[in-house]
């Protein structure tokens, strides 16, 4: 499912205009991704968790050159799934 079928399926169950439901969407995938940018983590029960994970700075190597390369500190999202998603999708 992409971001369009999504919409349509909120419009659908929720008899609403696709702007609105288009609106709704963004509204919470906005929200998430604010939330993650300041760094707090964000569980959705039975469904999913989101949160920023922290790396610091390493000393790695170009694979091509075998020169060393040092690599910057970073911040990347992580998703992890809840027990009842697990428990659904694992029939």
């Amino acid at each position: 499912m992409n971001k369009l079928e999504l919409i349509s399926a909120l419009k659908n169950s929720a008899e609403i205009s696709k702007s609105e439901a288009a609106a709704v969407v963004q509204l919470f995938f906005d929200s998430i991704a604010d939330s993650m940018v300041q760094g707090e983590r964000i569980e959705i029960r039975g469904l999913c968790s989101f949160y920023v994970k922290e790396y610091k700075s390493y000393v790695g190597r170009n694979p091509k050159t075998g020169d060393k390369v040092i690599i910057e500190p970073k911040r990347l999202p992580f998703f992890k799934s809840g027990k009842e998603l697990k428990e659904r999708v694992d029939l």
